[in-house]
């Protein structure tokens, strides 16, 4: 259901920056533009006040904002959309609020918005149900993981300190015991780590060092009861196809007893280990989803609709057979 519900409301805020463009049917155009946009303060105000999210999801991974920023942009956005709603009569004989004279033909706007809502879906739909077009995630082909743990530079921080009710900043901690201990504050947030929650385990140790070696194909499953069963023959045959030169590896964040019922009734004897289940579909969202690494290097993203054969992964490596 949330799923649908993005879909929607990101096609219905295109669809309304288009028709706003046109002054197109704006009686209905100007009351869902300014209900969204109420909606979303409401929202971003409630996400930013309550700290319940660390980023507005806004523009996903493609432009961070933190809830602040975003409660921001939607006042701004409501400011605007208020001047609309109100003074749309005034521009009701304007045909665009940016004149293009083929804006004139009343067809050509009516099909411009049927070609718009179609597109949108058409691009939803192919990044749900294969990948998305661009990947903005820090596990993008070609991502070194490693580097991407650490920070870029050397971290810098300032203490902010408390005397007598004011505060002072120091570069470094002060002795004088006259200071009492208010906030660290980071001076370069920027050179942090983009990667800082990329941990695997199996039942026995840490894995994380030993998946950044090698070659190695992760086969990630988010839940093994939305699996279909026919993927488990073609999954059998794309390791025994590159087994000789590529490991291949199941990451899953199910429950252990479930998850080795899954591998006995299922007859699957590959190595498996344990994620965290929101590291696990920022990797890839696909169930399964294949993640292919080489010493850490992202080389292949595959979704279950789109399964490689063992030739396409040995060539995403660079293993000349």
């Amino acid at each position: 259901m949330a799923l649908i519900l993005s879909v929607i409301l990101c096609t219905l805020e295109i669809v309304i920056g288009i028709a706003l463009l046109m002054n197109y049917k704006m009686k209905i155009t100007r009351v869902i533009l300014l209900s969204l946009i109420v909606f979303f303060t409401f929202l971003t105000f409630y996400s930013a006040y309550f700290n319940k999210v660390t980023d507005c999801g806004c523009f996903g991974d493609a432009i961070k904002l933190t809830p602040w920023e975003s409660f921001t942009k939607d006042i701004i956005l409501l400011f605007f959309s208020l001047i609309i709603f109100i003074l749309y009569r005034k521009l009701k004989n304007q045909i665009g609020f940016f004149y293009i004279k083929i804006f004139d033909n009343a067809t050509f706007r009516d099909s411009l918005i049927i070609f718009t809502f179609i597109i949108c879906l058409i691009i939803s739909f192919t990044a749900i149900n294969f990948l998305p077009f661009i990947d903005f995630r820090p596990y993008k082909i070609g991502n070194d993981i490693v580097t991407l743990m650490k920070p870029s530079e050397e971290l810098k921080y300032s203490y902010i300190m408390e005397k007598n009710g004011k505060e002072y900043e120091f570069d470094i901690y002060p002795n004088n015991e006259i200071y009492s201990f208010k906030e660290l504050k980071l001076l370069n947030p920027e050179a942090q780590a983009k990667i800082t929650d990329y941990n695997l385990w199996d039942n026995e140790e840490d894995y994380t060092t030993e998946s950044l070696s090698g070659n190695k194909l992760f086969i990630i499953i988010h839940d093994v009861n939305n699996i279909d069963k026919k993927l488990i023959d073609k999954i059998k045959t794309l390791n025994n196809n590159i087994t000789f030169w590529i490991e291949t590896v199941i990451i899953t964040s199910n429950e252990p007893n479930s998850f080795k019922q899954f591998l006995e009734s299922n007859n699957i004897e590959l190595k498996y280990v344990y994620g965290d289940a929101t590291v696990l579909k920022t990797i890839i969202r696909s169930n399964p989803g294949f993640f292919l690494m080489r010493h850490g290097y992202v080389r292949g993203k595959w979704h279950f609709n789109n399964i490689p054969n063992g030739r396409e992964v040995l060539d995403a490596i660079g293993i000349k057979t």
